[in-house]
């Protein structure tokens, strides 16, 4: 299948239901998984669980449209003692002809990116099953290795502060000059990372290219389904989903010293736009 038939394909397929509802309601906000409101998303779709998150799969792009996770304190901290062990694999419970294989991302360019990162794995079994191919998209290397770990590692920071944050990351396809590796797995235009936090009660997304670089920017989740055409999470008021908490600035690598408690209400954030050139 060419990439102009996959991308006509998320267009135009309207027949098929959306998946039914999870098997994992713990991972999610309230209980209710992220809701596809854009109908032709929902074509080929198939929830899977794994211990520590959730994916809705998609046999159009061979990826997942979001993967869900809840974030606490102990399991962050229980994350962070786990060494990573790589064990890539393709998702034998997805149909042959809708899952993506390892040989999609050999010598492609880009990265098998996890959407659940290992990083917020708190046990083996867990860290063993985030290395699913549904729980991976393609990839900016550079993206994928500095700003996007800097914003995973924000989001633990922030659940170590609060006690409790719930996560919904996924891809955005954007356009219709779209790229496939192999012809079969849909390379993402964009990424985004929606927090809720639960100490504060407030929610906000990241939103970032998926090229080099360090720029990016803030939504709020009215927005961000705008962009996606997922409402992800479903159990907030609308209030909630059309104001913006201020997200944890997210580090390069270089500037972990600096401290982790500055928002992007502050003087920091202004100052942290204009050295990262936030992507607008």
């Amino acid at each position: 299948m060419t990439s102009h038939r996959i991308i006509a394909s998320i267009l135009f397929v309207l027949a098929a239901a959306p998946a039914q509802a999870t098997e994992c309601p713990t991972l999610f906000l309230g209980g209710r998984p992220p809701e596809v409101a854009q109908e032709s998303l929902a074509a080929k779709t198939r929830p899977l669980c794994f211990k520590a998150f959730s994916v809705l799969h998609s046999g159009v792009t061979r990826t997942a449209l979001w993967s869900a996770e809840r974030l606490t304190r102990d399991s962050v901290g229980d994350a962070r003692s786990m060494e990573r062990v790589n064990t890539f694999k393709a998702e034998m419970r997805l149909p042959a002809t809708e899952r993506a294989e390892l040989s999609d991302y050999s010598r492609s360019g880009f990265d098998r990116g996890h959407l659940a990162p290992s990083g917020d794995m708190p046990d083996p079994e867990a860290q063993d099953e985030s290395f699913s191919l549904a729980n991976m998209i393609p990839q900016d290397p550079d993206n994928n290795r500095n700003l996007w770990a800097a914003i995973e590692t924000a989001v633990r920071d922030l659940a170590i502060r609060s006690g409790e944050v719930y996560v919904v990351t996924g891809p955005i396809f954007s356009g219709t000059d779209l790229k496939a590796l192999r012809g079969r797995v849909l390379v993402p235009t964009h990424l985004f990372k929606a927090v809720y936090d639960g100490r504060t009660r407030r929610a906000g997304a990241y939103i970032a290219e998926n090229v080099p670089g360090f720029g990016w920017k803030a939504v709020t989740l009215l927005e961000l389904q705008g962009y996606t055409g997922i409402d992800v999470f479903p159990a907030l008021p609308a209030q909630a989903k059309a104001s913006l908490m201020d997200l944890p600035v997210p580090r390069p690598r270089a500037a972990k010293s600096t401290p982790s408690n500055e928002s992007a209400g502050s003087v920091a954030w202004d100052l942290a736009k204009r050295a990262m050139k936030v992507w607008q």
